[in-house]
């Protein structure tokens, strides 16, 4: 009869020491559960905010690519707003010359005509 008495006896020393130890580690003081919840949430705090650099910093690349996509297009449309003033320069200096041409074209008809309409009425003047 010893022996089923021995194995109740290892059995209840093992679930006590198992107890024992498994309570021990809840039995901590609050502080230092305190301290280990702060410890734990420090670090996803700190994952997060190396996260949030990171995305800062890809953000930064992309805004500076764009800044520089919308310049060039700045560039471009400055320069093509600049030669479509020069074509229209050109247009009104055409247009104004060709004016200018025709009347100076019709002002020598009409001095033609006007000296020669004076000849004929000075002509007609020296008939009797």
């Amino acid at each position: 009869m010893k022996r089923p008495a021995s194995k109740a006896f290892v059995l209840v020393v093992i679930v006590a020491v198992m107890l024992i130890e498994g309570c021990g580690g809840q039995n901590e003081p609050p502080s230092v559960k305190k301290s280990r919840a702060i410890a734990a949430e420090n670090i996803e705090l700190k994952k997060q905010l190396a996260q949030s650099s990171k995305e800062i910093e890809k953000l930064k690349v992309q805004h500076g690519r764009e800044i520089d996509k919308q310049k060039k297009l700045l560039a471009e449309c400055l320069q093509e707003k600049k030669e479509w003033q020069n074509k229209s320069r050109q247009n009104i200096r055409s247009q104004v010359k060709g004016v200018l041409d025709t009347v100076l074209e019709d002002n020598k008809k009409l001095s033609n005509e006007n000296a020669r309409l004076k000849a004929q009425i000075e002509e007609l003047q020296k008939q009797p």
